[in-house]
């Protein structure tokens, strides 16, 4: 490996795509380190992760040279560069706003700790959930304890899974506390202040998209 793979990006030149098929990549990676397999070509490794390799070479090119001439790129240092380059070779404090039956469930999810990502509280208003903890023992706080929490367990991740009406109060409140990293479930926009990433995940708009497969598939 040579030097270049020790330079880290600004984080604005690295299109998004790049970074959403890095996870592509170390998911393969996981595989092929798993059976055993020291080294792989950018073509295999293309064609396990359904791209090509000329896609692969240029978002790796982000992060630093990484193949080896003829012999392609080493599975175990690869797979370990890019947890690093994701963030995973530490562990990620999370809370979950919104403890209702999906932010229970997001909490129970066993891979977000496989990951580094650890739930370490879910935050809601209800009073008869306030208290409570989850199967796995993560506390349901009340939002007025976010601000303490956040400090104490130091969280850089915050999920959002309450109803929409209710998202951008709750981001607000999210982003006072310094966190800069959200994930939310809710539908509809929210405004998002400078400085904070929001990623969406709209289960319906997903859902309706899979409807329409299904309709066009008729030729109704």
């Amino acid at each position: 490996m040579s030097d270049a793979t020790k330079r880290a990006p600004v984080v604005e030149q690295v299109p998004e795509q790049t970074t959403t098929r890095l996870s592509v990549y170390l998911r393969c990676l996981e595989r092929l380190h798993a059976a055993g397999v020291p080294a792989v070509s950018s073509a295999a490794l293309a064609e396990c992760c359904g791209l090509n390799g000329a896609i692969i070479r240029k978002d790796l090119a982000y992060f630093g040279e990484f193949g080896v001439r003829g012999v392609g790129y080493h599975v175990p240092a690869l797979r370990q560069h890019l947890r690093q380059i994701l963030g995973l070779d530490r562990r990620s404090a999370v809370v979950i706003l919104g403890a209702g039956r999906l932010g229970s469930a997001l909490a129970a999810y066993r891979g977000f700790r496989d990951d580094g990502f650890e739930v370490v509280a879910l935050f809601d208003t209800d009073p008869s959930r306030i208290g409570s903890s989850t199967r796995d023992g993560i506390p349901v706080c009340a939002l007025d304890d976010l601000r303490a929490v956040v400090e104490r367990q130091g969280v850089v991740i915050a999920i959002i899974a309450v109803p929409a009406g209710a998202a951008q109060e709750v981001l607000d409140l999210v982003v006072a506390c310094g966190v800069r990293a959200v994930l939310n479930f809710s539908p509809g926009g929210l405004r998002v202040p400078a400085g904070v990433k929001v990623k969406n995940v709209d289960l319906t708009l997903s859902l309706e998209s899979l409807s329409f497969f299904l309709a066009a598939g008729r030729g109704d």
